[in-house]
């Protein structure tokens, strides 16, 4: 496979993006946002040029991230999955798009959706789970396959995790066991839900590095559940919150293994989720995103508009566990006033995995609109960034990565205009690298939405207040 190198060079070639003047909630702080892909597909029936819903994992040397390429308004996925790979701190990537899935690559299935990075540090493997199906139809999730790889860069075919002729499997999400102390170290999970029977909850296990897996079980006594997150702790504990459907009108909950995924736990409820549907978007529910820390303390974020009168907007909230039982009550996220009439939604949580405690670093990146109650023809979607120094208890202020975008410069994904329905931030060397679909207006009959970073990525600052030109 031949690898296409896109070369970050500042100040060359760079759109520095300044958030002077946009709204007095942004700091100052310049940013500068590359593409790390492009779609370079031009078959019928996808949206070209897109790239949407990325996801990334980083080791100490090595960041990867996975995105859909072309997407699909109906019946949703994508021509295929598009990987960038940086081992420069994130100042330079090579990308290309994994063989075998579909039909553009040479596979048997007509989409994929859903990537998600995963590192496996006792096989020394990186491994790119995603959904394939067919484009009959109304649901597409036919198998939930992985591609592996020793660097990065060069992809095997994929290897079947599960699969169901009838289709149905959806929203996969697979983490591995990298504790050299845990008794299931190179243990990965991927869980998914089977929508065909009820949204049922399933994980399934690999002990030879993505290469075979277990038939997939359930977490006993689950009612319906959707887009898990499996993170697992120090000694092995895998957690998995997730989205439930008791609520008002969701919750999140969470589930367990504490010995390497024989078993599930009974899931358990952290919070009922209230959510206010942005106008015009594909944000269907509000999805956690989670992340442990380096004692294993649990991290989980998702949008909840219990703090606006009337359930007018969402802000991000957060909250966290050292067991997977007992939860903190979901604290405000507080990027602007309540009272700001902005909405902030499909966000991507970092935790650097070499801090904890009272001095664990979070990062948050997100999508957001200034004004809640816009229509789908005057929306601004902005792209925010805030961190923390201390474990969340404060925040930085929100910083604009991209932005404003109007809907229309978006794939159609059907229900909605398409970012993703997740994004992706990702600690490397002690600095936040996000990864986010960046859109431009559209041009000669095709889109330009993109896969984008910041180069070199983002300092954490916490509160530490943001000098003017700094």
């Amino acid at each position: 496979m031949s690898l296409r190198r896109i070369l970050v060079a500042l100040p060359l070639s760079v759109a520095l993006v300044m958030a002077v003047g946009v709204s007095p909630a942004w700091s100052t702080r310049e940013v500068a946002v590359v593409p790390v892909s492009a779609d370079p597909y031009s078959d019928p029936g996808a949206q070209h040029a897109t790239e949407v819903e990325p996801d990334s994992f980083a080791t100490d040397s090595t960041v990867v991230s996975a995105f859909q390429v072309g997407r699909r308004a109906f019946p949703g996925g994508a021509s295929n999955i598009g990987w960038a790979s940086s081992t420069g701190a994130g100042r330079s990537f090579d990308h290309g798009f994994l063989p075998g899935i579909t039909k553009v690559a040479g596979g048997p299935y007509d989409l994929a959706s859903d990537p998600v990075v995963a590192y496996d540090a006792a096989h020394r493997v990186w491994l790119i789970s995603s959904l394939a199906g067919r484009a009959s139809g109304v649901t597409y999730g036919d198998a939930i396959l992985v591609n592996r790889s020793g660097d990065g860069l060069h992809w095997s075919d994929p290897v079947t995790v599960a699969q169901k002729g009838a289709g149905g499997l959806d929203k996969n999400w697979t983490v591995c066991d990298n504790h050299r102390q845990s008794p299931f170290f190179g243990h990965c999970y991927t869980e998914f839900d089977d929508f065909f029977a009820g949204d049922r909850l399933l994980v399934s296990t690999s002990t030879d590095g993505g290469r075979s897996w277990t038939a997939p079980a359930h977490p006993e006594g689950s009612g319906p559940g959707f887009a898990g997150q499996p993170v697992v702790q120090r000694d092995g504990t895998v957690v998995v919150p997730f989205l439930g459907f008791a609520g008002s009108p969701f919750s999140i909950g969470a589930f367990r293994s504490t010995d390497g995924g024989q078993t599930w736990s009974t899931p358990l409820t952290i919070s009922s989720a209230g959510y206010h549907h942005p106008p015009g978007l594909r944000a269907d529910y509000p999805l956690p995103s989670a992340e442990t820390d380096r004692a294993g303390e649990v991290y989980v974020a998702w949008a909840d508009c219990r703090f606006r009168q009337g359930c007018s907007s969402n802000d991000l909230v957060l909250s966290s566990s050292a067991d997977g039982v007992s939860w903190s009550a979901p604290a405000r996220i507080p990027i602007d006033p309540a009272d700001s009439g902005a909405d902030h939604f499909i966000q991507g949580l970092a935790v650097d995995p070499h801090t904890a405690g009272s001095h664990a670093r979070l990062a948050l990146t997100y999508y957001s609109y200034p004004n809640a109650a816009c229509t789908v023809a005057t929306c601004d979607l902005e792209v925010g960034f805030v961190s923390s120094r201390d474990a969340g208890v404060s925040w930085s202020a929100p910083m604009k990565l991209a932005g404003p975008m109007k809907l229309d410069w978006l794939a159609n994904a059907g229900t909605g205009r398409m970012v993703g329905d997740y994004i992706s931030t990702s600690f490397m060397h002690g600095r936040a690298l996000p990864f986010f679909a960046e859109a431009n207006p559209p041009s000669g009959g095709l889109f330009d939405e993109a896969i984008a970073t910041v180069a070199g990525g983002l300092q954490v600052l916490g509160r530490t207040p943001i000098a003017q030109g700094h």
